[in-house]
């Protein structure tokens, strides 16, 4: 059974960019890093040779690891979301019960998560806990920072 990643358009537009920059400019510097390190001798001792086909495993690694989350990607028009209760892709007004601080995040999918934006990934601790919640409900959410309950004031899609 594949493992879906749920996209918005711009989140998967992006991916592509980023794999075809990592194709194409990624894969052209790291060949020119292993003949620049190639041309300074003997091989068998030469740790910027080394270095270089190290980092050009990884960056294959990381092209094969996002060629995967492309192939098993599903975009989602959000104009066909639900806003009556917590799902992937709802902005989710949260009150913390015991500082009474209100907080709003998107929910998103691991890839597209971004605390700064306020985006936070549906496979987190409080993602997790505010999925399926509807406003007026309270989640009790079990952080590292300890338990914490917070209050669905809101919730919006766009």
């Amino acid at each position: 059974m594949a493992n879906y990643t749920y996209l918005t358009q711009s989140g998967y537009d992006k991916l592509k960019a980023e794999l075809e920059e990592l194709k194409t400019i990624g894969r052209q510097e790291a060949a020119r890093a292993i003949a620049e390190a190639r041309s300074q001798g003997d091989l068998s001792e030469n740790a910027e040779y080394d270095a270089a086909k190290d980092a050009q495993g990884m960056l294959e690694m990381k092209i094969s690891e996002m060629e995967t989350v492309l192939s098993n990607a599903r975009v989602i028009d959000e104009s066909q979301l639900d806003d009556s209760k917590v799902a992937i892709l709802s902005n989710v007004t949260i009150k913390n019960l015991k500082t009474g601080k209100e907080m709003t995040y998107k929910l998103v999918s691991e890839t597209e998560a971004d605390a700064r934006q306020m985006k936070i990934s549906v496979t987190s601790p409080i993602g997790q806990g505010l999925l399926g919640k509807v406003k007026g409900e309270v989640a009790k959410i079990t952080t590292p920072a300890g338990a914490m309950e917070f209050e669905v004031t809101n919730i919006t899609i766009g």
